[in-house]
């Protein structure tokens, strides 16, 4: 699990690119190294990857076909930058919200308003089905970082990011087309999926009583 709280940004080093399937080896800050090992949990840009080596600061993962279908990951080249976290710990301040690092879509940035010490992002859901998840006020994750909804209007929505939020991400880079990764707050999906079924199951069972009985 993660907290959507961004602990640094790392850059991409090097690439082992094969059919459906990709190595990343990323320069990982030193702070982040004490403890690291084979097999822990380190989510980038919000996808949560498994180490797979570790030398020196150069830290390797795998990305699979469904993570470079889903994420912004196979988008990247040499040099680019990605927001790292690592997996949290029991007794950890959650300062955004609980995380599992499994991304759901994009979204493509879609306006970007700037004025003193504040940015707004709009963005562009690939579909509308995905919009009933993401409402006024609630949590979502954009490339990890744990954010507070804004205006919500049709495919699209919107975040306001604070100067804080800009120097430790990736977020202040991000121009009009590009694409970031998004994980919804698992919290909202079980609660619209838990009404959608209810609801569902109702409508069911009032149709049913109302039908007419068939006579043999």
């Amino acid at each position: 699990m993660f907290t959507g709280i961004v602990q640094g940004t790392a850059p991409l080093v090097a690439i082992d690119e094969k059919p459906n399937f990709r190595t990343h080896v990323i320069e990982m800050p030193t702070e982040l190294l004490p403890g690291l090992e084979l097999g822990a949990s380190v989510a980038h840009n919000g996808c949560c990857l498994t180490v797979t080596a570790v030398e020196g600061n150069r830290v390797s993962f795998d990305l699979i076909k469904e993570t470079l279908r889903l994420t912004n990951l196979g988008e990247l080249a040499l040099g680019d930058v990605v927001n790292i976290e690592r997996a949290a710990k029991f007794n950890d301040e959650i300062g955004g919200h609980l995380m599992s690092g499994h991304i759901i879509c994009t979204a493509e940035v879609a306006k970007i308003y700037t004025s003193e010490n504040n940015r707004q992002v709009w963005l562009r859901m690939p579909n509308a089905e995905l919009m009933k998840y993401v409402l006024h006020k609630g949590f979502i994750g954009i490339d990890g970082i744990s954010l507070t909804i804004g205006e919500v209007v049709n495919n699209r929505f919107c975040v306001h990011l604070i100067p804080e939020t800009l120097e430790r991400t990736t977020l202040a880079k991000k121009r009009l087309g590009d694409k970031v990764n998004i994980e919804i707050d698992p919290q909202t999906q079980a609660v619209v999926d838990t009404v959608e079924r209810v609801l569902a199951s109702r409508e069911a069972t009032l149709a049913a009583a109302m039908a007419p009985a068939h006579k043999d």
